[in-house]
């Protein structure tokens, strides 16, 4: 009796050693799949996906920054007087450090905070303290006094935290003057300055648009600000200080540049000692919500910055209980199972539209891939920085 394979997708985190600088990092990742799978008793097999976390691509390039190195860009690109800084998120890992080279930079800063929460979900206040005050949050500009006479000290429900005042003081700290107001239109900042950087990660285009429209003098986003190397510095051609976070108090690790070439060295490397022809990609942030904090964690600019063909798309998938439901309702069984199945088997390249694919993920491979290995390997301790994925383009018939 030939036995039925009963495990479908499998993530695995895999352990590394400490990436440095100058490390040959295809070599690393491709030498630590294939001892994992010796070791633990599993085989590799074709289209398993290997993926790496953003943060080892950046540490094995050095792409790294001083906030001097922030503070030069800025003040060269904004003119070093009153810069507005708009729609921010709420993060000590992620913007202060963006922050802190701003407020460098700069004579004032004139923070504008989206409210009741930031782009990714982190709540200054709750919607019903906004409600519960009256306050219009599509219109009405807040300053400080009026905010805290509103809505008093909400500290974040994870970490803690008064961003209002710890935003104050870190600009303070820089040596800049500074001030906070609360508003959700862009426009609202060109009553305080006419040099602005749009801080929103996915919203920054259309931020960009409305303010040069409304006559700004000069707009700028995180994705303009050490887009080229500053004094030797570390930089991303494409996103600038997006995707980058704090390494240390003074230093900061920006997004990984240029890496195609990365996941392509993988992809052989694995192909050579293995025979097997897997699909490789580096991921950083994943895109799913907290149900409790409220926050979609996706604060990267994209999901994964490179990834092998294989990897381009959306799954072309069908809806299984729909199929149980509707189709073959009248069926069980084995019979049930083999229509099913030749349904699968029988599926066009292309099922966009069709109603048995209804209700399965409308989302690129790598987004979901990516969140499934940014889950897999977590943001702490864990020393798994690579993941490999098995099964994900499996169905019902494997």
């Amino acid at each position: 009796m030939s036995k039925e394979r009963r495990v479908g997708t499998i993530s695995r985190g895999i352990r590394c050693p400490i990436i440095r600088q100058g490390d040959n990092l295809a070599e690393i990742v491709a030498n630590s799949v294939i001892e994992a799978a010796e070791i633990e008793g599993f085989e590799l097999r074709d289209r398993d996906v290997i993926s790496m976390t953003e943060s080892i691509v950046a540490r094995a390039q050095g792409n790294y920054a001083s906030v001097d190195a922030v503070a030069e860009d800025v003040k060269a690109k904004l003119g070093g007087g009153t810069v507005g800084v708009i729609f921010p998120i709420l993060s000590r890992n992620r913007f202060a450090i963006c922050l802190r080279g701003i407020a460098k930079g700069a004579k004032k800063v004139v923070i504008m905070l989206s409210y009741p929460s930031d782009e990714v979900g982190n709540e200054l206040i709750t919607l019903d303290m906004v409600e519960q005050a009256g306050v219009n949050p599509f219109s009405d500009v807040l300053n400080v006094e009026q905010y805290r006479k509103h809505f008093g000290y909400y500290k974040h429900i994870f970490t803690g935290m008064d961003y209002v005042d710890y935003y104050t003081e870190l600009v303070r700290g820089c040596g800049a003057e500074v001030e906070i107001i609360f508003a959700n239109y862009p426009r609202a900042i060109l009553d305080y300055t006419d040099c602005v950087i749009a801080c929103d990660i996915h919203t920054r285009h259309r931020t960009k648009r409305v303010l040069k429209e409304a006559g700004a003098k000069v707009v700028l986003g995180l994705d303009d600000i050490l887009n080229a190397p500053v004094n030797g510095s570390g930089y991303n051609s494409k996103y600038g200080l997006l995707g980058s976070n704090k390494s240390t108090e003074d230093v900061i690790k920006l997004f990984p540049n240029e890496c195609q070439d990365l996941v392509l060295d993988v992809q052989k490397r694995i192909l050579d000692a293995t025979g097997k022809h897997v699909e490789v990609m580096v991921y950083g942030d994943g895109a799913f919500k907290d149900p409790v904090g409220k926050i979609w964690e996706l604060a990267d600019p994209v999901v994964s910055p490179a990834f092998t063909d294989g990897l381009k798309g959306t799954p072309n998938e069908l809806k299984l209980k729909y199929l149980a439901d509707n189709d073959y309702k009248d069926l069980t069984g084995e019979e049930l199972k083999e229509a099913i199945s030749k349904k699968i088997r029988e599926k066009d390249g292309d099922l966009f539209g069709t109603m048995a694919s209804q209700g399965t993920t409308p989302r690129q491979l790598t987004d979901l891939i990516g969140s499934l290995c940014d889950l897999t390997s977590g943001s702490g301790d864990k020393g798994t920085p690579v993941v490999l994925v098995q099964g994900y383009f499996d169905n019902y018939t494997n």
